[in-house]
């Protein structure tokens, strides 16, 4: 089964772990170190922290800031709607900031908000339908 990898760029570090890990997720300390914190998401996917610097080497070009455009959204789906609000509500008691109002629409209900550097997420509960074909 391919995995998915996910690279952010963030400009603290250690105020990033701190909000992935309030949000309740682990990190893979193999993967971790001094510039980049691997976030476990789920067995097949992760979300990979690194510092601007760091971030550098992986990119052609100038390292966008997402706290100034939208430069991607990224979207978790979760088993219920109540699921949809407590992610949302535990990124903003972690300091992260509120993005779109949350909101009904194609068959599921999702959330969103953005991480203290303005990387954004949604949290989706696809209702019925639990399987993209």
């Amino acid at each position: 089964m391919p995995m998915l990898f996910v690279n952010l760029p963030v400009r603290d570090l250690t105020v990033a772990r701190d909000f992935y890990g309030a949000l309740g997720y682990r990190f893979h300390d193999h993967f971790s170190d001094e510039g980049t914190a691997a976030v476990v998401v789920a067995d097949d996917i992760a979300v990979m922290l690194h510092t601007r610097d760091r971030f550098a080497d992986l990119v052609a070009g100038k390292v966008g800031d997402p706290s100034r455009e939208t430069t991607a959204v990224h979207s978790l789906s979760v088993e219920s709607r109540a699921e949809v609000d407590d992610l949302v509500q535990r990124a903003l008691d972690a300091g992260g900031k509120p993005w779109l109002p949350s909101r009904e629409g194609n068959g599921g209900y999702r959330g969103s908000f953005t991480d203290p550097d303005g990387n954004v997420w949604e949290a989706i509960w696809l209702g019925q339908q639990h399987v993209i074909n």
